[in-house]
């Protein structure tokens, strides 16, 4: 299932299945010497591929990938004091390795839908198994990172080939989540 057309390194052979019995494991930033260890305590959720602006890449990826797991399912275990918030005003709050970069964790602080869960980039586990990407978020979002806008047909195309349906939002079920929460906190639905 390879392609001239890069998405990411952990799909650009094939989505590789995850186990249900993957309990979490270790994220590792990619430095070398002192490297940010981070527990993650069970499986990921609604991991994707994301191709906004924001999330961090490995080099020469047009996506990122990306998936939620609670708050309280996350441990600094290693060398936290390399860790900085890449933007304090954003919502998801990005704490990333102020030597390789990579975001390790980010957490949802503020009132919004995904309060209480971090945002996580699961090819850095050092374990396998972890829930596989299920499709891909934002995909307009690759031309404002420089991507040519005459690419994006073969990119979707290829998104699709993946098994990773192409949404220039969220998936439906996470805008279903998104509009639920917001019913709920206007009382146009019943908590």
């Amino acid at each position: 299932m390879e392609s001239s057309i890069r998405i990411h390194p952990a799909v650009d052979s094939g989505v590789k299945q995850g186990r249900s019995d993957f309990q979490g494991g270790t994220l590792v930033c990619a430095c070398t010497d002192r490297p940010v260890k981070v527990r993650i305590e069970g499986q990921i959720a609604h991991n994707h591929a994301c191709g906004c602006t924001k999330c961090w890449k490995p080099d020469g990826a047009a996506f990122s990938i990306v998936a939620v797991v609670p708050h309280d399912k996350v441990t600094v275990l290693e060398n936290g004091d390399k860790l900085q918030v890449v933007d304090p005003s954003a919502l998801i709050q990005r704490h990333a390795c102020r030597e390789c970069g990579v975001h390790m964790y980010g957490p949802v602080e503020r009132e919004h839908a995904f309060q209480g869960l971090d945002f996580i980039h699961p090819e850095r586990f050092q374990e396998s198994g972890w829930a596989p990407p299920g499709f891909a978020a934002f995909v307009s979002s690759i031309i404002e990172s420089g991507v040519d806008p005459s690419r994006m047909d073969g990119i979707r195309s290829r998104l699709r080939e993946l098994g990773l349906e192409p949404y220039d939002c969220l998936s439906p079920a996470l805008m279903d989540y998104v509009a639920t929460w917001t019913a709920k906190k206007t009382g146009a639905l019943a908590s």
